[in-house]
């Protein structure tokens, strides 16, 4: 168990204010007292009480040595809160451009900003994100993740993710940081810095102050969150989730049926959509290699174009690049060859048109079973399954990945009938 987990409990009940804690017991450093658990599953509700006035937080550090980073974190800290700036406008990879961590030391909270800009940054932070004895916090860290794969090698892990955290303790489905704080802690944290340029150097002290804020409520938040979701017995769906999440960063394969995230899609035949797929296939592996974004190498109005009606030969392909604005002309041939060079899948490609041709009715049914499943524990909606899963499950009749596990485990018993039609009303009678 990590340090901190044999305080928490008392550190929830007491709310002890900025830092004041029995002597020998750890400091967390709250500023005012935090939220009551609740029963059940029902949502924290505001203290009334007044906090005591917070000292103004201490500055964060400036970190562009990877040997004092190194040196800051030595004494092993059993937990960490992490967030990153990254820009990804004109690549395909996110750009790290700084990393923010959080960690107590001597009974107070110090935040690092660490410039991953300095030469062997990266290098300095992947044995602490791969230090599998330090719990990394951190909220809805999906992009985040890919970022630290593709610049330091390296998966964070044991994640703690204060928003899936927040949803499945029945506080609120995919709410933002920001939000969160002020929901669990009272904080307003100000929102001026959101589209910085992050690459820039050096940093403005709003933008400092800005990054710093991002990671300097995660362990209030998590102490919370994880008291409630100790008490309604669910903290072993978050380990799930957050290992799923972080399977796949490190997985880090593209997207195999690409063609069903455009709505376009589902208007061409099946022939054309299997066009439509090798062009997408090759344009996302092209992407990632060149690593440069999707549109710049084609657009999707452009894809869908060339699927429909397919060029009789290489000149008549080139043609029409030509005549389109945003034709990537000097990727004709290889265009060309994505075009003729079918996979050994296509065969199994899903139907982007299955919408049109879907039960409805039962669709409602199921999506009717799952939010009365929700209800019954508390759980706000899509956090169970989402729409689109119950599509793959009709559409497919296959489980998706997304639903494996607990979730699955809860909603096989009422999903199954309706699938296989025994829990499904009759058909009208004629007349």
């Amino acid at each position: 168990m990590h340090a901190v987990a044999i305080v928490r409990a008392n550190v929830l009940q007491a709310g002890w204010p900025c830092g004041a804690a029995p002597e020998g017991e750890l400091k967390v450093g709250y500023c005012r007292p935090p939220r009551q658990l609740p029963s059940s599953t029902r949502p924290p509700v505001q203290s009334s009480s007044n906090p005591p006035p917070c000292p103004p937080a201490p500055a964060p550090s400036w970190i562009a040595d990877p040997a004092e980073l190194a040196g800051r974190l030595a004494y092993g800290p059993c937990r960490i809160g992490i967030d990153t700036e990254f820009i990804r406008e004109r690549t395909y990879w996110p750009q790290l451009a700084l990393v923010q961590i959080a960690h107590e030391r001597d009974g107070g909270q110090e935040v690092l900003l660490v410039d991953t800009l300095a030469p062997g940054m990266a290098e300095a932070l992947a044995p602490i994100l791969a230090d599998r004895s330090i719990l990394k916090v951190m909220h809805s860290p999906s992009e985040d993740l890919v970022a630290f794969r593709h610049t330091c090698g390296v998966v964070p892990r044991p994640l703690f993710d204060t928003q899936l955290a927040a949803a499945l303790a029945g506080i609120g489905g995919g709410m933002g940081y920001q939000r969160l704080v002020e929901q669990l802690t009272g904080v307003a944290l100000a929102k001026g810095e959101t589209r910085s340029d992050w690459l820039r150097r050096p940093l403005s002290p709003a933008q400092l102050e800005y990054a710093a804020d991002d990671v300097r409520h995660l362990f209030e938040m998590h102490d919370v969150l994880e008291g409630m979701l100790g008490e309604l017995g669910r903290g072993e769906w978050l380990e799930a989730d957050a290992e799923r999440v972080a399977d796949m960063a490190e997985d880090g394969a593209l997207e195999r049926w690409p063609h069903l995230s455009m709505r376009s899609a589902g208007f061409l035949d099946l022939d054309a959509q299997r066009r439509l797929l090798r062009l997408l296939r090759w344009r996302d592996a092209h992407a990632r290699d060149s690593d440069r974004p999707r549109t710049w190498i084609l657009d999707n109005e452009l894809a869908v174009a060339i699927a429909r009606q397919p060029p009789a030969d290489r000149d008549a392909l080139q043609a029409q690049l030509e005549a389109h604005p945003k034709a990537p002309r000097k990727l004709g041939d290889a265009i060309w060859r994505a075009l003729q060079e079918a996979a050994d899948d296509e065969s199994a490609i899903p139907d982007a048109g299955a919408a049109e041709k879907r039960d409805k009715n039962r669709l409602r049914q199921l999506q009717t079973a799952v939010a009365t499943r929700s209800a019954e524990l508390g759980l706000p909606d899509g956090v169970l399954a989402s729409r689109r899963h119950l599509e793959h499950l009709m559409d497919r009749g296959e489980w998706p990945d997304a639903l494996a596990g607990w979730r699955r485990e809860l909603l096989e018993p009422v999903l199954a009938p309706l699938l296989t039609g025994a829990g499904a009303p009759p058909p009208p009678a004629d007349g």
